[in-house]
């Protein structure tokens, strides 16, 4: 499948790339939702263990898809205001590695927030059943490879949390199933994104 692609790259030095990360997924999840589109994914191309990187990329199968999410304010205002690059819509290469960009909800249930916010629903549901409430302790320590969060915010309820995303190799290109967040997320929703590292520098 052709697929094309376009990069944005965050220009402060000192930017937040959690939260700028974020306010870019929120532009193409409202678009994406308000569209009824499907099929758009997003890549990470300066990624490493140390930093999500200052590069967010999107991608999908529609040329026309990407130059009208790419012309939303948000982007174009970002790029006036010289906090933003935008790159020119492009198509992927056909000899280009696949990754998968995944998110992982279990690594939040390792904090204590996200925790003691998941025990409070397990009671109150225990409760309406009539059932008392006595969860069970897991003391067995979860390893989780590098992982990057993203700073996202409910438009809804105007709560904050937190994407957690990591970055898995992909031995092929696969059928472009992802969230309304660009992402994988698990084994339904397993599309892969172009490995787009190696043009990092062209933006």
């Amino acid at each position: 499948m052709q697929r094309y692609y376009f990069m944005v790259r965050f220009l402060p030095e000192e930017a937040n790339l959690a939260l700028l990360m974020g306010r870019c997924i929120s532009v193409m999840h409202g678009y994406i939702c308000k569209h009824e589109i499907k099929g758009l994914g997003i890549t990470l191309p300066a990624w490493s263990d140390g930093s999500i990187g200052n590069v967010i990329a999107f991608v999908h199968s529609d040329e026309i898809v990407l130059s009208e999410l790419k012309q939303q304010s948000y982007f174009q205002d970002m790029k006036e205001c010289g906090f933003f690059s935008l790159g020119r819509v492009k198509i992927v290469s056909d000899d280009c590695a696949e990754v998968r960009f995944k998110r992982n909800q279990t690594i939040a249930k390792m904090f204590v927030g996200e925790a003691r916010r998941r025990l409070k629903r397990l009671e109150k549901r225990a409760l309406a059943r009539g059932k008392a409430f006595s969860p069970s302790k897991n003391t067995n320590p979860r390893e989780f490879i590098t992982f990057h969060r993203i700073a996202m915010s409910s438009g809804s309820n105007k709560q904050d949390y937190l994407l957690h995303i990591q970055k898995m190799e992909a031995k092929e290109q696969t059928e472009p199933l992802f969230s309304s967040y660009g992402f994988a997320s698990n084994l339904q929703l397993n599309g892969t994104v172009p490995e787009l590292s190696h043009l990092v520098d062209k933006i």
